[in-house]
């Protein structure tokens, strides 16, 4: 079981009926912002959509009480917090109260301890999305920050501008777009994956699950796909500027599944390792592909 973060004793909360609002007060001999701790009671598998319109860190960790705690700080009177219960949702919206020019007086960070079984609806516009040991589908968005997942499972979506992924032993099904993050996807169990970026680099290092279906594509990074001995999986790898580096030639049989057609890619890969039971197609517009065997 994870241990729950320790919090200080200066805690200000207001209730207002069935709705909680975190008050953004805090002593005035406070030094600095304090941190708000709330705990709310749920019975089923729970939903916690948490809307930080302003910056921030957001980190999720699971434990296996049935309930959820939220820990916000913030600069008091420059942002506003509210937290409202209805049934098993959990909602966290966050909003500046001022066009401050400081950096750090329109931000909010948050830690939350969630069932093990829970989904997330994550949305920040810089800051780390922080999330561990959580079961669930979960959409996260980010304009800038980075989002790290370590042995999460579910339907996963993520979507940045500018943010990078790092998934480690994720399980399930992955989408990710952006515009110029980079993907790391490492140790993974997942059954479907689908990776777009313009510009960023792509890693997967891995196994691939077979009858999963793997999607990878980057306009103008870097591809690239480490795969073990005892996979199996037809493979396609196009680009129409870029170059296809195949540093497994050994290990590809000429593709057993499929037909080719005429395409816009000037350079294409096709081949099979092992029986070709999983699909793996990889492109670029001027990138590069790279296949590899892992030691």
């Amino acid at each position: 079981m994870i241990t729950p973060w320790k919090f200080s004793e200066r805690t200000l909360v207001s209730t207002f009926g069935a709705g909680i609002l975190f008050c953004a007060s805090a002593p005035a001999w406070a030094g600095g912002p304090q941190p708000e701790e709330r705990h709310f009671t749920v019975k089923n598998r729970p939903v916690v959509v948490l809307q930080n319109i302003v910056n921030g860190r957001i980190e999720v960790k699971s434990w296996k009480s049935s309930e959820v705690v939220v820990t916000s700080t913030y600069a008091p009177g420059k942002v506003e917090v509210e937290i409202e219960q209805a049934g098993d949702r959990i909602d966290i919206t966050s909003s500046a109260l001022t066009n401050s020019t400081q950096p750090h007086d329109s931000e909010a960070n948050f830690q939350l301890l969630v069932p093990e079984q829970t989904e997330l609806q994550l949305k920040t516009q810089t800051g780390l999305i922080l999330v561990e040991q959580v079961s669930g589908d979960m959409k996260l968005q980010s304009v800038a920050g980075d989002v790290h997942l370590k042995e999460v499972s579910g339907y996963i979506i993520v979507k940045t501008t500018g943010g990078s992924l790092i998934c480690t032993q994720c399980a399930g099904k992955l989408e990710f777009t952006s515009i110029s993050g980079q993907a790391q996807i490492l140790q993974p169990a997942l059954t479907n994956v689908n990776l777009m970026t313009t510009t960023g680099n792509i890693t997967y290092d891995g196994d691939f699950v077979r009858t999963g279906i793997y999607t990878m594509n980057s306009g103008r990074g870097l591809v690239e796909v480490r795969f073990s001995g005892t996979d199996s999986f037809d493979l396609r790898a196009q680009t129409i500027l870029g170059t296809v580096d195949n540093q497994a030639a050994a290990f590809l049989k000429p593709e057993a599944h499929g037909s080719h057609h005429k395409s816009k890619f000037a350079t294409s890969l096709f081949g099979t390792v092992g029986q070709g039971l999983a699909k793996v197609e990889l492109s670029s517009y001027s990138g590069t592909i790279r296949i590899l065997k892992r030691n």
